[in-house]
């Protein structure tokens, strides 16, 4: 099985760079989009194009228009498709879409920014909290569950260049590095990249200010974070660096375990 997961920075944007001709290549079972900054109905003039061939389509929009969103494309037909996560601040933000194919789910979730002001980190924290309870109710159903996405926050100091200048900043907060030592240390998920020796200096986003790109001085905020039953079932990860289609590079991982078919 192979997931990627991309935030896009807008998938018109990136589309036009060569997303989709790029996605077509990989033989993904499900790609997980975020920001997509689209509504469903800015798409369907070019259907052939963001309803790809051979994917099953989803998407969660926000509710204000060029902002946020969620996608996912599966190569299976889902048995269930849940669009939300059931809290209304976050989903009138189109942060949460899930599908479901037997005893696995398949998620692509966009967390809340808080660097652009004080209010927005409220926002994520709320976000946060009430995010840790919906995977405890993945392990209480004892589902299988790969939840891909944005998760603006780099865990430890190797996931960030500049560690010791951000530390102050938004997505480096010591609340939020210890939310995720709860969920990892705590709670049992795993942290799907990390269960693969990997290269120093290995990220996923850049700021497009200055030379970051250039420098390799970036972050590692996009995750596929698995429930305890998926520990062990990684086999290759694997950051696109060669074309650059938005801020993010996606980030692609091949599992050894087989999706239930229909």
């Amino acid at each position: 099985m192979r997931i990627i997961s991309a935030n896009t920075n807008g998938i018109r944007a990136a589309a036009r760079k060569g997303f989709f001709d790029w996605m077509q290549q990989q033989d993904a079972d499900v790609v997980c989009i975020q920001e997509t900054k689209a509504q469903i109905h800015q798409l369907e003039e070019h259907r052939e194009l963001f309803f790809p061939a051979g994917y099953h389509c989803y998407y969660h929009d926000a509710e204000k228009k060029g902002y946020s969103g969620v996608a996912l494309y599966c190569k299976h037909e889902p048995d269930e498709v849940i669009v939300g996560m059931g809290y209304e601040e976050a989903d009138a933000e189109g942060r949460y879409l899930e599908a479901r194919f037997g005893n696995l789910s398949v998620a692509s979730l966009y967390m809340p920014s808080g660097s652009a002001k004080d209010e927005r980190q409220l926002v994520k924290y709320r976000c946060m909290e009430y995010f840790e309870g919906f995977m405890e109710q993945f392990k209480a159903e004892g589902r299988d569950a790969v939840i891909c996405g944005d998760w603006n926050i780099a865990h430890k100091n190797e996931d960030i260049r500049n560690w010791k200048g951000n530390q102050n900043n938004s997505g480096f907060l010591p609340e939020e590095r210890a939310w995720l030592d709860k969920l990892f240390d705590e709670m049992g998920f795993v942290d799907a990249f990390r269960e693969i020796e990997q290269e120093e200096h290995a990220y996923t986003w850049w700021s497009n200010r200055g030379q970051a790109w250039a420098n390799n001085t970036g972050w590692r905020i996009d995750y596929q974070i698995l429930t305890p039953s998926l520990k062990g079932a990684v086999t290759a990860t694997s950051v696109y660096k060669d074309e650059r289609f938005s801020d993010h590079a996606p980030l692609s991982i091949d599992y050894n375990y087989e999706i239930a078919k229909s």
